[in-house]
């Protein structure tokens, strides 16, 4: 006959046993566990930061729509204040910019800032692509004034105000608050346009008309995408058509009767694109 020893009436001490056995085993898998499966994660891939160059009449909020579509991807977002004082210089100032970015970067700009960003790019390694919106992508000796007067389209000419003379020599450049609306955004809300009109940077005449340098056409080495509407009253949709095409682009969208600020009327069309930039398809 066999005994069993109960410990104040409990369980018995061969059962004890077991159950301490039992845990034993649970607490050395619990602790095993995660340094089996810390061996097969791998560390995540850093997205690239998205830098959204602004052009003329516009500013850095131009881009909120895109941006916050970007974000929500998990992309880092800056929008630089663009200077659009010259190409060369606000170049400059777009590559300190870039300076200060660790990772790779994809450089995004609208109109005259795809001027910008074909300069700012030149010798940035950690550019990986570069997507026009709306923008011009200029060769050497090419400005944006010749490229827009390239084909004919552009009513730009006739929507601007009285220059405002500066003490540089050159002179502040605005679209008339009355023609704003049909000019620059036809296919964003009126009233939304008018609030875009008020607060419309000014370019100068000299930076519409600079040159592009002999090492400034980035569009050349890197991978480029282009977005754009064919409703554009500033830059003619033919003349934005064939940029892409001589930069050999990698991806071009072309939105039916869209306006200058594809932006703002159709984010989730460029917002797309600039991830399609980003994952290098």
């Amino acid at each position: 006959m066999i005994n069993t020893f109960r410990i104040h009436g409990g369980l018995p001490l061969f059962a004890l046993l077991a159950l301490g056995v039992l845990a034993a085993m649970m607490s050395f898998s619990l602790r095993a566990e995660p340094a089996a499966s810390s061996k097969s994660d791998k560390p995540a891939q850093a997205l690239p930061t998205i830098v959204l160059v602004h052009g003329a009449f516009a500013d850095a909020s131009s881009w909120n729509d895109v941006a916050r579509r970007l974000r929500g991807q998990g992309y880092p977002v800056t929008a630089i204040a663009n200077p659009l004082r010259g190409v060369a210089s606000d170049a400059r100032y777009t590559a300190r910019v870039i300076d200060g970015i660790a990772g790779p970067v994809v450089l995004v700009g609208h109109s005259y800032g795809g001027s910008v960003i074909s300069a700012a790019a030149v010798g940035k390694a950690n550019v990986t692509a570069l997507v026009y919106v709306a923008a011009f992508a200029p060769d050497v000796g090419e400005s944006c004034a010749s490229l827009s007067g390239k084909f004919p389209g552009s009513t730009l000419g006739d929507a601007l105000g009285q220059p405002v003379p500066q003490e540089s020599g050159a002179s502040d450049l605005y679209i008339r608050q009355d023609r704003f609306w049909k000019q620059f955004a036809h296919d964003v809300p009126e009233g939304d346009a008018q609030l875009m009109a008020i607060g419309q940077r000014p370019i100068t005449d000299a930076a519409l008309n600079e040159p592009t340098g002999e090492i400034a056409s980035a569009w050349k080495t890197l991978p480029s995408y282009f977005v754009f509407g064919t409703g554009d009253r500033n830059i003619p949709p033919v003349a934005l058509a064939w940029m892409a095409e001589r930069a050999a682009s990698r991806g071009t969208v072309s939105i039916p009767y869209a306006s200058h600020v594809p932006m703002i009327s159709h984010p989730e069309t460029v917002a797309k694109l600039i991830i399609q930039a980003a994952r290098g398809r």
